[in-house]
C-alpha cells in the first residue's frame, strides 16, 4: 500500500507513468468510466476548498466510484476533539482511499501512519500539496512541451505557499531548470529552500520587481497572498496587491511565455489576461482533474 504524502513520493519514471494514463484519460474518458466501480473515496478536509475537494470528487465520480466525507472540521468529529489518527481508523472501515487537507503541517502524514487504505496528501498547512504540483507539471509538459530546460518565475506568497514548495521540490529532479523567485522581503522563499538549490548547484535568482525579469521568464507562477497564513490584519492588507499581473507586463514576456496559477485568484492576475493565449491556468484546473484519475487508480492497484 502507498501514499502521497509529497512529489518526492514518486520516482521521475512512475510520474512518467503517472502523466502517460492521464493523457490516456484525456484522450478516451470512456475507457476509464467503470474503472472504480464499487470504490469509495473519502474526502477529509479540515480546511475550506472548492478546486482540490471538487477535483478530487470529480475524479472519483468520473472513475464511477462514490465519494464521502467533510468539507470543513466544523461538521467533522475534529469539533468535539478527535484526533486525526482516531478519524482515520475510522475512514479505513468505510472508504477505499482518501484525500486529507489539514491546516497542521504534517497531519497527512501522521494519519497514512495509522491508515490502512491509501492517504493522499491534498495540502497540509504551509508545507506540501503534491497533487496541485502533478497537476503543474503535467500543465508544463502538455502546454511547454518539455520538464526541462527552461527558466521559471515563482511570484508572490514564496514563504506561505505550499503549491511553491512543492513545485520547486519537484523540478529540481529534471534538467536545466532555472528558477527566478519574486516576491517582498516579508514573503521570500524560505531559506531550506535556497540551501537545497545552492547545495545541488540549481541556478536561481531573488528579485522584488517582476517587471525586470518578464522578458527572461519561459513559465511565470502566479501566487495569491494568502489571507489566512497572516498573524495580522495590517501585514495581509499592505502585502496583498504587491503584484499584479496585467495586460502592460505582458507586453514585456515572451510569445510563448506560460502564465499558472494553482487558484484561487484574488487580484494578482487581471481578468483582462484571461483571454491570452499564454493563460493556462484555467487549463491548469481541468489537467488535475485527469491527473488526479490517474493517481487514484494507480495507488488502488487499478492502474
Amino acid at each position: 500500500m502507498r501514499h502521497l504524502m509529497n512529489p518526492l513520493d514518486f520516482s521521475v519514471e512512475e510520474l512518467d507513468k503517472l502523466f502517460a494514463l492521464a493523457d490516456d484519460i484525456e484522450k478516451d474518458p470512456a475507457k476509464y468510466a467503470h474503472k472504480c466501480d464499487g470504490k469509495i473515496l473519502a474526502t477529509c478536509f479540515y480546511e475550506p476548498s472548492t478546486r482540490t475537494r471538487l477535483s478530487f470528487e470529480t475524479a472519483m465520480t468520473r472513475l464511477g466510484g462514490r465519494v464521502i466525507g467533510f468539507s470543513d472540521a466544523a461538521s467533522s468529529s475534529a469539533s468535539k476533539g478527535e484526533s486525526v489518527s482516531d478519524t482515520i481508523r475510522i475512514i479505513s472501515c468505510y472508504a477505499d482511499i482518501c484525500a486529507m487537507r489539514h491546516p497542521k503541517e504534517g497531519a497527512p502524514m501522521v494519519a497514512a501512519e495509522k491508515s490502512l487504505i491509501p492517504v493522499i496528501n491534498a495540502g497540509d498547512g504551509g508545507h506540501q500539496h503534491p497533487t496541485q504540483t502533478l497537476a503543474d507539471l503535467q500543465t508544463i509538459r502538455s502546454l511547454h512541451g518539455d520538464l526541462n530546460n527552461f527558466t521559471i518565475g515563482l511570484c508572490g506568497d514564496l514563504k506561505f505557499g505550499r503549491t511553491v514548495h512543492s513545485l520547486i521540490n519537484a523540478l529540481v529532479r529534471y534538467e536545466g531548470i532555472k528558477f527566478i523567485f519574486i516576491s517582498p522581503e516579508e514573503l521570500k522563499i524560505p531559506d531550506y529552500v535556497t540551501d537545497m538549490l545552492r547545495e545541488k548547484g540549481i541556478p536561481f535568482q531573488e528579485v522584488i520587481r517582476l517587471e525586470d525579469v518578464m522578458p527572461k521568464l519561459d513559465l511565470l507562477y502566479m501566487t495569491r497572498v494568502q489571507k489566512e497564513r497572516f498573524f495580522n490584519e495590517e501585514d495581509y492588507v499592505r502585502l496583498k496587491d504587491f503584484y499584479v499581473l496585467t495586460p502592460e507586463k505582458m507586453e514585456l514576456a515572451k510569445p510563448d511565455m506560460l502564465v499558472l496559477h494553482p487558484l484561487p485568484r484574488i487580484n494578482e492576475i487581471s481578468v483582462e489576461i484571461d483571454d491570452d493565449p499564454r493563460a493556462a491556468y484555467f487549463k491548469q484546473a481541468q489537467f488535475a482533474v485527469y491527473v488526479r484519475m490517474a493517481l487514484i487508480l494507480t495507488l488502488l492497484g487499478l492502474a
